[in-house]
């Protein structure tokens, strides 16, 4: 199947998740967004208590519902203290590589529905001043957020409605590059939850249903290790789609789709991810597969949580993941290819 004529609806859906701040605990606008666009294709959805969100595709056979998840929380910062000067000092929601932060612009948002705007940095953030300015650590202990206001204590910032547990979301920085690049903060996973949206766009558009019914579920606390905790026990098997990992030994680069073996919980169900490889050559997407040691995904918290369906993870591979991600779009498009194939549309 060639979807290359989808590439701008995936850039579009792309720009769309990536542009709405959601780390974790924080992610009611982004759901609205994706909800949004799912009514607008008329699927029908629900949300669980927590905040998932589930799309409905009717198949051409009900005997049997099919999972597939993808996240849309990502990583983020959380104000811990104020300091007497008037600084905000922070922890890390999920786990960003904090170096690669060092002087990111962010937002702060209020409680009260404000936001103002700010600027993680290093407490050594000077050259001609700190003799460690290059050498400090970058970590929660040592960096913290300037604020773009005029605040000179704590009770200043305090007057501007912000206070402990305000969330502050570092910028994305999207960018799709001439070369069909994508390079972005929050690619795990909103990549993949943008290449499940161009699905589901697909679909509408060309009549096309999949064999079962399927629950395509957006889930909102995979960074904190319980997105997948709460998917409905009459699916009959699950399929992650998150990102594959780029470095070290690992096979996938950022032009392939990475079938994951196993990772960090162990090996995941044999017969899908044979099925899911042997998908792949006979339809020649390219994929490769792949053992992830330090990786975990909403697939194995639903194991863990007692979900008894056999479960896969695949997805496009990203390079510098936590940090200043990249995937290229050949990657976005093998795995819209592979999900196709795994839900078998006609």
């Amino acid at each position: 199947m060639d979807f290359r004529p989808y590439v701008p609806a995936l850039r579009d859906y792309a720009r769309l998740l990536l542009g709405a701040d959601s780390p974790s605990g924080y992610t009611r606008h982004v759901i609205d967004l994706a909800e949004g666009l799912a009514h607008s294709m008329n699927y029908e959805t629900r949300r669980s208590r927590k905040g998932n969100l589930t799309i409905l595709v009717p198949g051409r056979d009900s005997s049997r519902t099919v999972g597939v998840c993808a996240h849309v929380d990502t990583l983020g910062l959380m104000v811990r203290s104020i300091t007497a000067k008037g600084e905000l000092l922070f922890r890390k929601i999920g786990g960003p590589v904090l170096p690669s932060l060092d002087g990111e612009y962010c937002t702060i948002y209020t409680r009260d529905g404000r936001s103002y705007s700010g600027t993680v940095l290093s407490l050594s953030p000077a050259a001609h001043v700190f003799d460690d300015a290059s050498t400090r650590a970058r970590d929660v202990e040592n960096m913290y957020v300037r604020l773009d206001e005029k605040v000179f204590t704590a009770e200043d910032v305090r007057a501007l409605g912000i206070e402990v547990g305000d969330y502050i979301c570092y910028d994305a920085k999207t960018k799709f590059t001439r070369s069909g690049f994508l390079k972005s903060r929050f690619i795990d996973d909103k990549g993949s939850a943008a290449v499940l949206l161009t699905l589901l766009r697909w679909a509408a558009e060309q009549k096309k249903r999949p064999a079962y019914n399927v629950e395509i579920t957006l889930t909102v606390y995979e960074e904190q290790g319980h997105g997948g905790a709460t998917f409905s026990p009459e699916l009959s098997e699950l399929l992650a789609v998150d990102m594959g990992c780029v470095g070290a030994d690992l096979n996938c680069d950022e032009y392939h789709v990475s079938i994951c073996a196993a990772d960090s919980a162990g090996p995941f169900d044999y017969d899908m991810v044979t099925r899911l490889s042997k998908l792949a050559k006979e339809n020649d997407i390219p994929a490769v597969l792949d053992v992830y040691p330090h990786y975990s995904s909403d697939a194995a918290v639903a194991w863990k949580a007692g979900l008894d369906v056999p479960a896969a993870l695949i997805g496009p591979g990203v390079q510098a993941s936590h940090g200043m991600e990249r995937t290229h779009q050949d990657a976005l498009l093998g795995t819209l290819a592979l999900v196709e194939r795994y839900l078998d549309f006609q």
